[in-house]
C-alpha cells in the first residue's frame, strides 16, 4: 500500500513538472497545425535501482556491470506490457529528476574537453530526458526485472520501447569525439551536481 501511495505522489509531482505550453508569439492556427497548444507528459511508472545519488551511478548500461533494478509500471498501463517478454533488451525513456540545471557546453564523463551538450549523453540537458537500453530479465504483473541500470533510484519512467537490433544497432557508424576517447571510466562523478547557467 505504501508503494502505491508513493507512486501516486510521484505521478502528481512529476506530471505537474512535465507540462509545456506553446510559445506566446505563435498563433492558434500555427499551434494547431504543428502540435496542440499544450503538451503534457505523464510518468507511467518509476524505476528502482541501488543507486541513491548521481555520483557513483554507472554512466551507461554497457558499463553498469549487470547492476539490477526494477521498473514498476502503473496498473492502468499493464496491458501495454503484453508481448514484451520476448525481447532481450528494452529502451527505458525517463525524466532526469535529480538534475539541478542545464548547460549548452559540458565536459562529459569520458572526455576532458567541453562539448556541445547535444553531442554528449550528459544529464545537464535543456529537456532532461534520459534513455537506456537495459536487459529485460523477467516480468511479473506490472514489475519488470532489469539489469545494466544506469539511473538513480526513484527515476520517473516516461516510456518503454523494445530494443530491435536491426533498427537500433549501427556498429560501423562514426561517433565523433568519442572515437578518440580512451577513457574506461564506469561511474559518474559529481560534475553535474551543481547548477551551471545555460550557455556557460
Amino acid at each position: 500500500m505504501k508503494r502505491a501511495v508513493h507512486l501516486g505522489q510521484e505521478h502528481r509531482r512529476f506530471g505537474a513538472l512535465l507540462t509545456w505550453r506553446g510559445t506566446p508569439q505563435s498563433t492558434q492556427t500555427e499551434r494547431g497545425q504543428l502540435m496542440s497548444n499544450e503538451l503534457k507528459i505523464e510518468p507511467i511508472g518509476v524505476i528502482e535501482t541501488p543507486f541513491r545519488e548521481p555520483a557513483g551511478t554507472p554512466i551507461q548500461p554497457s558499463r553498469a556491470n549487470g547492476a539490477r533494478g526494477r521498473v514498476r509500471v502503473e496498473p492502468r498501463f499493464w496491458a501495454g506490457l503484453r508481448d514484451l517478454a520476448g525481447f532481450e533488451r528494452i529502451w527505458l525513456i525517463y525524466w532526469l529528476h535529480r538534475q539541478p540545471g542545464s548547460a549548452l557546453l559540458v565536459t562529459p564523463f569520458l572526455d576532458q574537453q567541453q562539448r556541445g551538450v547535444f553531442a554528449t549523453r550528459a544529464p545537464a540537458r535543456p529537456t532532461p530526458i534520459g534513455i537506456s537500453a537495459v536487459r529485460l530479465i523477467g516480468i511479473e504483473g506490472g514489475v519488470l526485472e532489469v539489469a545494466d541500470v544506469d539511473m538513480i533510484d526513484g527515476t520517473p519512467l516516461l516510456d518503454i520501447k523494445p530494443y530491435v537490433p536491426e533498427f537500433d544497432s549501427y556498429p560501423a557508424s562514426r561517433a565523433g569525439w568519442f572515437d578518440e576517447s580512451n577513457s574506461r571510466s564506469r561511474l559518474a562523478d559529481g560534475r553535474f551536481g551543481v547548477t551551471t547557467p545555460t550557455g556557460s
